[in-house]
């Protein structure tokens, strides 16, 4: 749960301001938990039936998308975009930690195509694994790489204490901007609580039976996940904008340099965390295109079509952000496009569909509210995540 959009959270105050960005911050937290509940209670809502199916190719056990309720185009536009900017923020993170550790005088101009590259070609060797459960030691570092990182982001931020020319207004000079850019930065908060599209494909793979279901360990592994997220994004957010204010960076270890060794080890750490998200978000979609090759295209089940598949998959998300790093702009057009959706709303609208909660109770009044906020937060969020990116384009040579 705990991504690279983290390190955005000082930035995305800093467009915000105090009042509306605390607020923010821990109404997207209350209503996240409330709609995995949701998510986790509903996995097994119908009755005498498990929401798996096993791939044909002996691949892995995958959660399917509750029917008619989950949307597979928006799983898919979840996915491969999250895969896009961990492709962006693994980049921009070694090129940190390269800048970090060669001195000025001996640096090369090296592009961050290249960088984007390297860490690409982790992934034509690691997409490949085959399955979730072979994950398990790449998540397990990832995990303890994110609280890393995020632990030494706040704690670099208040060791170098409030900035002397720190400011807590807006940035952009005109209403316009600073508009637009309070809409960027809603969709970079619900990118950073985004996850809940991949809670399906875990609990699928947890052992279910009616005297044991599945969402009693979930519910566990949910609850301690948000303990882990309030001590990462809390601090993060609000220690980082208290100390560099608008001057922060829309990564936070972009702003900090000293101690040296320090940000350059946090930065290496985004990368191992940032390589082990890309595989945990890139399995669903490979499951999804070899699926639909198999049973759809008639393709044989091969090593061939499997190789082909995860390697043509590796080489777009990483041409597509050679082509537009900007991980701002990323953040906010994404954040609201395709997570606002599942994270905010998709799972109330299911609960109504399927509870039916009597008209004006608590719970029918709590959905209706989460619908509400969801739908607004999808529409405004990409136009201001798009008018940054259209803003940073103008000033961008591409492959640069």
């Amino acid at each position: 749960m705990v991504g690279a959009g983290v390190l955005s959270l000082p930035y995305a105050m800093s467009e915000l301001g105090w009042g509306p960005g605390v607020a923010v911050m821990v109404i997207s937290w209350i209503v996240t938990v409330y709609t995995l509940w949701q998510m986790v209670e509903m996995h097994e809502m119908v009755p005498g039936k498990r929401f798996d199916r096993y791939h044909e190719l002996g691949q892995h056990a995958f959660g399917e998308k509750l029917g008619l309720y989950i949307v597979v185009p928006q799983q898919l536009v979840v996915e491969v975009s999250l895969c896009i900017i961990y492709m962006v923020t693994g980049g921009k993170s070694l090129q940190k930690f390269h800048d970090l550790l060669v001195r000025q005088d001996e640096q090369k101009d090296i592009r961050l195509t290249f960088f984007i590259m390297i860490y690409g070609s982790v992934h034509f060797v690691l997409s490949h694994l085959p399955n979730f459960n072979s994950l398990s030691g790449i998540s397990l570092a990832a995990a303890i790489m994110s609280l890393s990182y995020s632990t030494i982001a706040w704690g670099a931020s208040l060791d170098k204490g409030v900035q002397p020319n720190v400011e807590y207004g807006y940035k952009a000079k005109s209403t316009t901007g600073t508009v637009f850019n309070f809409l960027s930065a809603l969709g970079d908060m619900a990118f950073a609580y985004a996850g809940h599209n991949v809670v399906l494909e875990i609990q699928a793979t947890i052992p279910s039976t009616p005297e044991k279901p599945s969402k009693g360990p979930m519910w566990k592994g949910v609850v301690v996940a948000y303990i882990v997220i309030a001590l990462c994004y809390f601090p993060v957010a609000f220690i980082g904008y208290w100390v560099f204010g608008n001057g922060v960076d829309d990564n936070i270890l972009i702003t900090l340099e000293k101690p040296t060794w320090l940000i350059a080890m946090a930065n290496m750490f985004v990368v191992v965390h940032v390589i082990g998200s890309y595989q945990l978000y890139a399995m669903p979609v490979f499951d999804m295109m070899e699926t639909l090759l198999v049973k759809k295209l008639n393709f044989a089940p091969s090593f061939m079509l499997r190789f082909i598949t995860r390697n043509v998959y590796v080489a777009f998300t990483m041409f597509v952000g050679i082509c537009f790093p900007f991980f701002g702009g990323l953040l906010g057009f994404f954040g609201g496009l395709a997570f606002a959706p599942t994270t905010y709303f998709l799972p109330c609208i299911m609960w109504l569909c399927i509870c039916k909660p009597r008209r004006w109770s608590l719970s029918w009044f709590t959905n209706w509210i989460c619908i509400v906020l969801g739908v607004v937060l999808m529409v405004v969020a990409p136009i201001g995540g798009l008018r940054s990116i259209i803003v940073q384009a103008k000033t961008y040579k591409f492959f640069s």
